[in-house]
């Protein structure tokens, strides 16, 4: 007889079925109409393929579009190993790496046979993909050994496949999918054909170039974007958002009313336009003020430290790589006393603020009674990004971050988070940002301390994050090298998220770097830190804002406020009495006396964003009058006296957390 298994279903109906059964048998046995729509199966919690037979007992979820978070991710997955498929049935001797899913899409890493693939390949590579798809060939799980499939990679000429599975655990299952005569190392899980995907829904998008496990050192490898949905409307959705991207971004507004502008002598770094900056003056004037409100005390720490304190805090050896590291003096020739870390023959501009407020906490002698310590700073920083990495002011080597760390007990921990979510969460309503996600990351494999201690970071954080009544999700394997972190998600206009704020719950680096504090029994104690950022990056956190905006800043954001514009020479002296009395009032405004037609004066400030521009003929100056012309082609303008238009400015002027 038969072993038989009881599978749970989501209803709660528990069925009994054969060894050997699979769940697309129960889906058929459901009904056909499910039979048709099941795209895979979650199995205790795990998503698998369709038709991999169920090992025991188990509670069955059957996933379909209406799942569109794991239908997407199963879809883009398929999209990438078409991908693959394609490109070696036109392209004979490529050798295939790795194509992962992506958020929007998907995309695939090869070593061409003859030459480095062109964006001019993707449409012969796109039909092929087509061709693939209705073949409809069934996507099948192999289970293999690990010596069979280096042996097998080795004979079709596939050097990297055969040198990466030689590094897998020697005991870990290893799967091989099969779509017809083509096959790919993969741990799956697969939809259950080709033909299951959309061949209208997908775009192969640009081609870049990757190295080969993202060392510098490696092979430089082909990599071909793609984007892939679920049906035709997804994807034109999508084409939309992009074409909609492509309006709001930050490099090109930023030309446009000339906020800043870099160059290749200063890769990375940011030359700012008085008009960028002073975005960036008044945005960190609202949140210190913030951060003041909230008890924090703002420091300023050194931009060099020596290698032996980045030793000792751990980020030599988690994060050297991405360090500037300089000599403290120019180093001799004599071959006896060569450079060394720690030795004090190193230094490092900092790429974070964390071991550079330990020292300052650990001035003096701490109490109980003074925790919670908040110790806040916009701290220059600097990372060695690789220069394909770079992206406008989003990614950058040079930046700032309104980089915070709270010092305090385990039993403050969760008032401290709860505290801190309550004031990120406003911070982002002012700035226009009222829908933000929260992820909790938990330990990574490249990490400092025990397990027991991370058990207990992450327990403890996972405690204050329940308390605060935010809804968030488990991002496994995403905390930092030294704890686990939240990280908060926001959303802009066209509907894209990006991370900015985070919290982190670090037991390590206090131990690490001797931080104590005396307890109320008068024992030595380490306290808990808490690093924590609202904007993150200043500048990259400045580009969202212009995208999110599309350069139409809220008035007391914009960097201009009022341009005051003539359209007779007459009115000049009107002009200038105006723009002292905006001044005066705290509007950032300038005028325009150009000798030139008022339409012509309109267009080029609406280009530059500029959300008020103030008209004055000769008869608004006679009677003491401006015609106010806000930004938007659907805005009317409106005459009105120049006592009123001025109160009218300064109200709509105030930020947020100065209003009454």
């Amino acid at each position: 007889m038969s072993e038989m298994f009881s599978i749970k279903l989501p209803d709660g109906s528990v069925r009994e079925v054969e060894a050997g059964t699979t769940p697309a048998d129960i889906a058929a046995a459901i009904g056909p109409g499910l039979a048709k729509a099941a795209l895979a199966a979650r199995v205790n919690g795990e998503v698998r393929d369709l038709n991999r037979p169920l090992e025991g007992d188990a509670e069955l979820q059957l996933i379909t579009a209406r799942d569109e978070a794991d239908a997407l991710e199963l879809a883009r997955h398929d999209y990438a190993h078409v991908l693959a498929e394609a490109v070696q049935n036109l392209f004979p001797g490529t050798q295939i790496t790795f194509g992962p899913a992506t958020e929007d899409g998907f995309y695939y890493d090869f070593a061409p046979k003859d030459r480095p693939f062109t964006e001019e390949d993707l449409p012969a590579i796109e039909e092929e993909m087509r061709r693939v798809i209705a073949r409809d060939e069934p996507l099948v799980r192999e289970v293999w050994a690990r010596d069979d499939v280096r042996a097998f990679f080795e004979s079709q000429g596939e050097t990297f496949k055969a040198e990466w599975v030689m590094e897998l655990p020697a005991d870990e299952t290893i799967s091989m999918y099969r779509s017809g005569r083509w096959m790919d190392l993969c741990r799956g899980p697969h939809l259950a054909s080709t033909g299951k995907l959309d061949p209208d829904a997908f775009r192969l998008t640009r081609v870049s170039g990757a190295y080969w496990r993202g060392d510098q050192k490696n092979a430089m490898l082909s990599r071909i974007y793609g984007t892939g949905w679920l049906n035709r409307k997804q994807l034109d959705a999508h084409l939309i958002r992009l074409e909609e991207a492509g309006k709001r971004d930050h490099r090109k507004i930023g030309q446009e009313m000339d906020l800043f502008h870099l160059q290749n002598e200063a890769q990375g770094s940011i030359f700012w336009h008085p008009k960028g900056f002073m975005i960036w003056r008044v945005l960190e004037a609202y949140v210190r003020r913030r951060q003041d409100e909230a008890g924090y005390t703002e420091v300023k720490t050194p931009q060099l430290l020596d290698a032996k304190l980045w030793e000792a805090s751990g980020h030599w050896g988690k994060f050297r790589e991405n360090m500037f590291v300089v000599p403290d003096e120019v180093p001799g020739t004599d071959p006896d006393k060569p450079v060394l870390a720690g030795t004090g023959n190193l230094m490092a501009l900092k790429p974070m603020n964390c071991p550079a407020h330990i020292q300052v906490f650990r001035q003096g002698i701490r109490s109980y009674r003074d925790l919670p310590v908040r110790l806040v700073e916009f701290g220059a920083l600097h990372r060695n990004e690789p220069h394909g990495a770079l992206h406008g002011i989003m990614r950058v080597r040079q930046f700032t971050q309104d980089d915070g760390h709270i010092f305090c007990t385990d039993e403050q921990v969760e008032s401290e988070s709860i505290a801190f979510c309550e004031l990120l969460g406003s911070v982002y309503r002012d700035l226009g940002f009222a829908d933000f996600q929260v992820k909790l990351a938990t330990r990574p494999e490249m990490r400092v301390g025990e397990d027991a201690v991370w058990d207990r970071a992450e327990a403890n954080l996972e405690a204050a994050l329940k308390a605060t009544g935010l809804a968030y999700e488990i991002l496994p394997g995403e905390g930092a090298f030294y704890g686990p972190k939240l990280e908060f998600h926001l959303r802009d206009a066209i509907g894209r998220t990006w991370q900015c704020g985070t919290l982190q719950l670090d037991y390590q680096m206090p131990d690490r770097l001797d931080a104590s504090y005396v307890a109320e029994d008068g024992s030595k104690r380490r306290p808990v830190m808490l690093h924590r950022a609202i904007l993150g990056t200043f500048e990259r956190f400045i580009g969202i804002l212009i995208e999110h905006h599309a350069g139409r800043f809220p008035l007391w954001l914009a960097p201009v406020q009022a341009v005051i514009a003539t359209i007779v020479s007459d009115a000049d002296d009107y002009a200038k009495e105006v723009l002292g009395l905006l001044t005066a009032a705290g509007i950032r405004a300038e005028t325009d006396l150009r000798n030139e037609k008022i339409n012509y004066k309109i267009r080029e400030h609406s280009l530059a964003k500029v959300p008020n521009l103030l008209v004055l003929g000769k008869r608004e100056a006679e009677q003491r009058m401006v015609a106010l012309r806000p930004l938007g082609s659907d805005a009317r303008q409106e005459v009105l006296p120049l006592e009123q238009l001025i109160e009218r400015l300064k109200r709509e002027a105030t930020a947020p957390d100065l209003r009454g």
